[in-house]
């Protein structure tokens, strides 16, 4: 059997990190076993649908490396891949199971529904259409479907039961008198997800069906209809679902959810992708740290827990920190771009980034210890003095001390070794180091938190350092 895995989101505005995980988990799947990984745009529900979203999802995948064999953008045996062009086939399909009879017109109108369900309800009863138009003869049927609007639905078995062996989850049992007979056709001739996602699935030839957990409710539908066409049964593999740390289901209520913003928030894609691999799966090796190719080596579906997992940002913080730290300056340079002043010298950068590389766990935190590099800060006289722990006075004395040392150095002077030590020796009675570094450091930086001070006086130079300095003397001169 040659190994064909799909991936089959819906274009509803983001490409959900959910939905990436499944389609991680289908992509390593099929190259594991040398087979192929088909990306298919299910679009059907025109209600949830945004217009473009589906170049979002491309996109998501692309920056991941999560390549297709097959779908939308690049074609295929079994085009089109997205579900609203395919809508001849399945109405075919379901006038088809009309005839076998196993499936059948209803003609009952929304509030005729709604009553029934409230009744339902009411009893204590499960709410699940009662059999109404199922009872109709099909010449009675057949007649009434030419004049009045109705939809298609499949007769499920009363009797027995519908079971599977899932690949991660084992045996697996429904019994039928539980489930309903679930809508295929809508009246304006859509498929419902039932429909299309079984048809589909067959045509494409799917062998194996990994998908989350929250759809093993609808899986013996699939089965059952399955049945009904008379086709082969795929594989089905029911993954876990990623969690909040509160343990609730991931939401962007919660937690960020779209891999657009990971991207825009400087997560490098290699490392999302690492993060994602350790959900639900773990290492022969133990190891969190590895590449796309190695989880692929690594990867079968037995190694997959049942066990929810927790998608925590600030585990994969650290993750990414990881791989920033392994970049190479001059790559992570151009990865920076995004992320610094427009106009930035590639020269300032340089100098730059070996103050900040092992600091920063995202691209986007370069300019939270950067900024000041670019751009005159904004300098807080109330900071000024919580750091210096003198008077307005003393402190405006200290700072004009520490610009008349600046001005006595010389060009070959001007390093962070020998401004450091010249410092140093303005240190008195109760003026530590410490204070007077954190006083001048707020001077020039407009934070208590930068890189190394004295590094950070070097690249900005003596003029501009003893701009600032003035600037925040007169900020601290002219307050109340």
């Amino acid at each position: 059997m040659r190994i064909r895995t799909r991936i089959a989101p819906s274009p509803t505005g983001i490409a959900h990190v959910g939905n990436m995980y499944t389609a991680l988990l289908n992509y390593a799947f099929a190259k594991s076993q040398e087979g192929k990984f088909i990306l298919r745009i299910e679009d059907t529900d025109r209600e949830r649908y945004v217009p473009g979203s589906e170049q979002v999802i491309f996109s998501a995948l692309r920056w991941l490396g999560i390549q297709i064999d097959e779908g939308p953008e690049i074609g295929g045996p079994y085009e089109p891949y997205t579900q609203s062009k395919r809508l001849p086939i399945y109405v075919s399909h379901a006038q088809a199971l009309v005839k076998k009879g196993k499936a059948y017109f209803c003609f009952c109108s929304p509030e005729r529904l709604a009553a029934m369900r409230k009744s339902q309800q009411q009893r204590g009863k499960l709410s699940m259409y009662d059999g109404t138009c199922r009872r109709l003869t099909a010449a009675e049927a057949k007649k009434r479907a030419g004049s009045e609007k109705h939809v298609v639905r499949l007769k499920v078995p009363k009797t027995g039961s519908t079971s599977w062996r899932d690949l991660i989850r084992g045996d697996i049992s429904f019994e039928n008198f539980g489930l309903d007979d679930q809508v295929l056709l809508k009246s304006d001739g859509f498929p419902t997800y039932h429909l299309a996602v079984v048809v589909d699935d067959h045509r494409m030839r799917i062998s194996h069906v990994i998908r989350a957990e929250e759809w093993i409710s609808s899986t013996p539908k699939h089965i059952l209809l399955f049945r009904a066409f008379g086709w082969k049964l795929p594989e089905f593999a029911h993954t876990p679902l990623l969690r909040n740390p509160d343990r609730s289901k991931l939401s962007k209520r919660k937690n960020p959810v779209s891999v657009v913003w990971y991207r825009e928030h400087g997560f490098l894609p290699q490392a999302l992708v690492n993060y994602l691999c350790l959900m639900g799966w773990s290492h022969p090796e133990g190891k969190e740290k590895f590449s796309l190719k190695e989880f692929i080596d690594n990867f079968s579906l037995e190694r997959i827990q049942t066990t929810q997992p927790i998608f925590d940002v600030e585990k994969l913080r650290w993750l990414n920190g990881l791989y920033i730290r392994e970049t190479k300056d001059q790559k992570l340079i151009g990865l920076l771009r995004p992320f610094v002043p427009k106009g930035a010298k590639a020269s300032m950068l340089r100098r730059i980034l070996p103050l900040i590389h092992d600091r920063i766990h995202t691209l986007e935190e370069f300019n939270d210890y950067a900024e000041f590099f670019f751009t005159k800060p904004q300098v807080d006289a109330k900071l000024l003095l919580k750091q210096s722990k003198h008077s307005q006075l003393e402190t405006l004395r200290k700072l004009k001390e520490f610009m008349a040392l600046l001005n006595t150095l010389q060009t070959g002077e001007f390093t962070a070794f020998k401004l450091e030590k010249r410092s140093r020796e303005l240190a008195e009675d109760e003026w530590t180091p410490k204070k007077l570094f954190m006083t001048v450091r707020v001077a020039i930086t407009g934070s208590t938190v930068s890189p190394p001070l004295f590094d950070s006086i070097h690249i900005l130079g003596k003029t501009e350092t003893i701009d600032r300095v003035k600037h925040a003397a007169t900020i601290l001169k002219t307050s109340s």
